[in-house]
């Protein structure tokens, strides 16, 4: 199996389309970067105690207005106890124009990485057939389910260096461009009422890991279609649609209580954290055993249709 995933890696590392995306994040980040220093603020708000005594003024009149949702007033009588909180240890919030605030809002560039991811899950089975190098693999000892979980553990592999490469990169630019010196600032949650301080880079790695779910899942999907039809341009299409589409798909259908066995719905574990699930009644351990599900059958459809069907015809 090592062997077979070596290989995989090296067909990885030989493939111009493989530098390619890795140049275009780099690419990405630094551009991101430079344009957050020179053309926003140029230095965080000073006066920040001012801006939070501002905020929660709003926060109090939204907590006294009753034209206003529950779920409006949960929110902002969270934001009122993290901001009195914040005052009260002298804690500063993350802004965009600091280090931790970069990296964060760089967290938004996963969803890059998942379009490449889907295009690496896609093209990989597929194009064996299509190129007819399938046959040279299949003339080798080992079985099919270890050639296909080969390919799927460097395509993934490929896909977690893209979010390590993001993480670094990030955080290389947001310190030479914002400074170092926020390394230590702490990151609030507001968890049930009660604060609680997180190093940010537990933080940092709990938003990646939680956005990298929907990733995950959409290179698996990918990677099914790949094996299955043996076409890469329908396995990134179809993966490319549903990843543009397929959040907003699930917002126009959370009014009704089925959807929340779709798999676009169960992705963003975050709405957990924020406590507003899409649909009413669900959970985190729902939508972990709904993902597994999911996870499982693709994987399932996948090793059929390699093992199964005749590939050399």
């Amino acid at each position: 199996m090592m062997n077979l995933v070596r290989n995989e890696n090296m067909k990885l590392s030989h493939s111009i389309s493989t530098w390619i995306m890795m140049g275009i994040l780099v690419l990405i980040i630094v551009v991101a970067g430079l344009l957050t220093r020179f053309t926003g603020p140029q230095a965080p708000i000073s006066d920040w105690k001012a801006e939070l005594t501002i905020q929660n003024q709003a926060y109090k009149q939204d907590l006294t207005n009753p034209e206003l949702p529950k779920m409006v007033k949960d929110r902002s009588a969270k934001e009122l106890q993290t901001n009195e909180y914040r005052l009260k240890n002298d804690i500063q919030p993350v802004q965009g124009n600091s280090l931790w605030g970069f990296v964060e809002g760089m967290g938004g560039v996963i969803s890059l990485i998942a379009l490449f991811a889907i295009v690496m899950g896609g093209k990989i089975v597929a194009n064996e057939f299509s190129e007819g190098t399938i046959k040279l693999l299949l003339i080798r000892p080992s079985k099919r389910w270890k050639i296909l979980i080969s390919k799927y553990i460097s395509v993934i592999g490929y896909t977690l260096l893209m979010l390590l490469v993001l993480f670094i990169v990030s955080f290389l630019v947001g310190g030479i461009l914002f400074s170092f010196s926020g390394a230590g600032t702490p990151f609030l949650t507001n968890s049930s009422g009660k604060i609680i301080e997180v190093n940010m880079i537990v933080h940092i790695v709990q938003l990646y890991g939680l956005k990298s779910i929907n990733l995950i899942m959409m290179v698996t999907l990918a990677f099914m279609i790949s094996t299955v039809f043996r076409n890469s341009a329908m396995a990134t299409g179809v993966g490319v649609f549903l990843l543009t589409v397929g959040n907003v798909i699930t917002m126009m259908l959370t009014k009704y209580n089925w959807s929340k066995y779709m798999l676009f719905t169960n992705t963003d574990l975050n709405q957990y954290i924020s406590g507003e699930p899409l649909v009413k009644g669900m959970t985190m351990k729902f939508s972990v055993i709904v993902l597994i599900v999911y996870f499982i059958i693709f994987n399932v459809i996948s090793y059929i249709g390699f093992t199964k069907r005749d590939i050399v015809a």
